[in-house]
């Protein structure tokens, strides 16, 4: 909302003060200021001029050479518009004047003829072209005949003027209006307010009698006013009108179409002009649009209505989308000479849908849509009628032609001072609230230690108690709540326990090397189920803002191949990336996505580069594997963790394997398949991916202190002949399982498949630690422990020792 300080002081004495000064007391007051704008910019030396000859330049045909009235002399300005001629009142800047942005004007010589100065158009005053009237957007602006030559045209146009730009809120639409910024600029300095006052004469013929009303939807449009106003004239607006609209960000038109922008900017209620020849029937029914029906708008675009949206029309044909804009076959021209002003409150949401149905906002859908003041509609109707009697020389009919069933009754709300002054943690006497409301213009009651609030119509955002303790606050002052200490016990912030199992997880893949990620949740439908731990009805968006971003992900590893494939593509050598997300699988009971959160890995490229040492490395499947291992061993998790060989789609068949926590499957590892990484421009690409929830709330058990060993270790190493698809892990569980309390600890140590081997079959070298805390082993307890464990291998795991 753009507030003229000048147009301002027409409704409450601003006390002299200076715009900055205004401005801070507003923003202090609950509504901010986001701009502080001077009209002047800095100007000087800017008049008026009386064109006295204007003749074509002799050696440039798009030159005219002016001899101009400035007041104190006739001086000889060069000027290329194309609408110069002689007999004009225009704006010159003299030589030695400062225009918008510093320039300076000097006398200069052009094609051989002296210019003096230099006849302005509006938008080298920087007020902006689409403000500026459409007769002279291509040109100067020609001011009114009566203008004095010589005078400051700053003045003349209004421009000694400050504008105020407030950043509303949308509970806010009081101030969407020059009377609404007058209330509230009037609560912060104690001022009462002036209205405009409403005078006019009428004819003796009555507006019942040329045109009829009807309203069939009554909830969408519970109030409608119409007033008729025959032998209008049709022409430009005065000068201070058209300033007006120009400081608040409205263009000039002509003086039916002006006025009724003047008025919804003036009351904040949306009005509309139609041509009652134009309408044709002398009738205004307003209805729901009939699904396809077409009309063409004031914009010059046809648009397809639907059966939801409401639309005025003369009985036969749709003539203005009630509430959004109007229709151009019933559009005031230059030939009109009677019009229908029409004053209506449409329901606020059928303006909000319309308007979002048609792409189409304009200055009164977004009042419309927030709510107007259901008591001053009839008011804006009046004043309007009021301005185009002066302004367009209008006769205006008897009386209006109404259907109203709108509930214009105040909404009251009941609360105690002892409640205000609790939520705010202050002692404001009940004499200043009295006070504040009635600088807000409230009506109240206090009885019996409560306050009897009515909110004005005006203020459809004062709902509840706390409404009124807001308006209490923000008028007695912000700065007035005391600054004090909390009381009693504090509670310290702190994580839960799955919040810092969370922050280790990350912190340890960050020490490991790799980087965190943050991509989107949304994906596209065929993408979705990528890579998914566990097979869920997908969740797609009713409003995607693209296919790519319609469906929520169930799994992280794609969007992270995706990084990948970016950042390769960038020239780097290699990618290690992580993201800690959620997935969303299926619904919950409440009918909610089932939300999960997952970490993955994405690695491609080197892994060590110690050239130094002639050390290089690139990513393998065991480098991430031993990653996953760290990460399960960091939360003490890798005693109950074991990997098994398994396929997925998209990954390679014999490089990858389930992840398990206690024989249940939480997670995948693996190197993306060739056809994969060939599609996305990768080289050998590894994945893995863990359900962090299952992860983090594993039941342990409590973690024991071991004191370290004061008894020597004894190790046993065996190399074992077993069938190739028989895995390591298995022979480790075995293993185990067999080495009875004596064993500490079991790992491979080397992987033999070379010639010397049977086809089929592999060599596997496993070092056994035995070990007891309390004593030294003999050889005999040892050899006991290990021959169980050979025999276990040879008849559980069909292995032979290797010679």
């Amino acid at each position: 909302m753009l507030v003229s300080t000048k147009w301002l002081a027409d409704y409450i004495d601003t006390k002299g003060l200076d715009p900055a000064e205004l401005a801070e007391k507003i923003t202090r007051s609950g509504i901010e200021v986001d701009a502080v704008i001077d009209r002047s910019h800095g100007m000087t030396n800017v008049v008026v001029g009386h064109v006295l000859e204007c003749e074509k330049h002799p050696e440039a045909d798009k030159l005219s050479i002016c001899q101009v009235d400035v007041g104190e002399e006739v001086t000889q300005i060069i000027c290329g518009a194309p609408n110069i001629a002689k007999g004009q009142k225009v704006i010159v800047a003299r030589p030695g004047a400062v225009l918008p942005g510093g320039m300076k004007i000097k006398k200069a010589k052009l094609r051989g003829e002296e210019s003096n100065g230099m006849i302005c158009s509006l938008q080298e005053l920087a007020i902006e072209g689409k403000l500026v009237p459409k007769a002279y957007a291509e040109g100067i602006y020609v001011l009114p005949v009566d203008t004095q030559a010589g005078a400051d045209a700053l003045e003349v146009l209004g421009l000694h003027d400050t504008v105020l730009e407030l950043g509303l809120t949308p509970n806010r639409a009081d101030a969407m209006s020059m009377l609404g910024v007058a209330y509230e600029v009037g609560a912060i300095l104690s001022e009462d307010m002036k209205y405009p006052e409403i005078t006019y004469s009428t004819s003796s013929e009555s507006a019942e009698n040329v045109l009829k009303l009807r309203v069939e939807d009554m909830d969408a449009n519970p109030l409608y006013i119409a007033k008729v106003v025959k032998n209008v004239k049709i022409g430009e607006s005065p000068l201070w009108l058209q300033q007006r609209l120009m400081a608040a960000g409205v263009r000039p038109h002509n003086n039916v179409v002006d006025v009724t922008n003047y008025v919804l900017m003036e009351y904040g209620q949306p009005l509309h002009a139609f041509d009652y020849d134009r309408l044709q029937t002398g009738e205004i029914v307003v209805r729901a649009a009939r699904q396809g029906e077409k009309i063409t708008t004031l914009d010059t675009q046809e648009r397809e209505l639907a059966s939801h949206q409401l639309v005025i029309t003369n009985g036969q044909e749709a003539v203005a989308i009630a509430g959004v804009m109007g229709g151009a076959n019933s559009e005031v021209h230059e030939g009109t000479t009677t019009i229908v002003i029409e004053s209506a409150y449409f329901k606020p949401a059928s303006v909000r849908q319309t308007s979002k149905d048609h792409n189409l906002r304009s200055d009164a859908s977004s009042r419309f849509e927030k709510g107007v003041d259901p008591n001053r509609v009839e008011a804006a109707a009046e004043r309007a009628a009021q301005l185009i009697a002066e302004l367009a020389g209008g006769e205006i009919l008897q009386g209006s032609v109404v259907v109203d069933e709108l509930d214009k009754s105040q909404k009251e709300v009941v609360v105690s001072p002892d409640f205000i002054n609790n939520r705010l943690g202050m002692k404001i006497s009940l004499e200043d609230m009295t006070s504040i409301l009635s600088r807000l213009k409230f009506e109240f009651e206090a009885a019996n230690g409560l306050l009897y609030i009515k909110a004005p119509t005006r203020r459809q955002d004062i709902q509840i108690e706390e409404d009124i303790v807001e308006e209490i606050a923000r008028i007695y002052g912000y700065d007035e709540i005391p600054i004090t200490l909390p009381k009693g016990e504090s509670t310290p912030g702190g994580l839960t326990p799955y919040q810092a199992q969370r922050r280790i997880v990350r912190n340890y893949l960050e020490g490991a090397g790799l980087q965190q990620a943050i991509t989107y949740s949304l994906t596209s439908k065929e993408l979705a189920q990528s890579f998914a731990l566990e097979a869920a009805p997908v969740t797609q968006l009713l409003m995607p803002m693209s296919e790519d971003r319609s469906t929520l992900r169930q799994s992280l590893i794609p969007h992270l191949l995706e990084a990948a494939t970016y950042n390769i593509a960038r020239k780097a050598d290699a990618v290690t990336m992580f993201e800690t997300g959620s997935v969303f699988l299926g619904e919950t009971s409440e009918g909610l996505p089932h939300e999960e959160e997952h970490v993955a890995a994405v690695m491609t490229g080197k892994w060590l580069d110690h050239s130094w040492q002639g050390e290089r490395k690139t990513v393998d499947f065991f480098v991430l594997k031993g990653i996953i291992e760290g990460l399960f061993a960091k939360i003490g998790l890798d005693k109950h963790m074991s990997f098994e060989q398994a396929q997925m789609d998209g990954l390679h068949p014999g490089r990858t394997a389930t992840i398990k926590l206690a024989d249940k499957m939480i997670g995948i590892v693996g190197q993306l398949h060739p056809t994969e990484q060939k599609k996305r421009d990768l080289k050998e690409t590894y994945v893995m991916e863990l359900n962090l929830a299952k992860l983090l709330t594993f039941t342990l058990e409590p973690l024991l202190y071991t004191p370290v060993p004061r008894f020597p270790s004894i190790s046993r190493d065996i190399a074992l002949v077993a069938e190739r698809a028989k895995a390591a892990g298995e022979l480790e569980k075995i293993i185990r399982s067999a080495g009875g309390k004596l064993l500490k600890d079991v790992r491979v140590f080397d992987l033999y498949e070379g010639e010397k081997m049977e086809p089929g079959q592999k060599s596997v070298a496993f070092s056994l630690t035995y070990e007891d805390p309390e004593r030294t082993l003999t050889d005999e307890e040892v050899v006991k422990a290990h021959s169980k464990v050979l025999k276990a291998l040879e008849e559980q795991g069909n292995v032979q020792l290797r010679g």
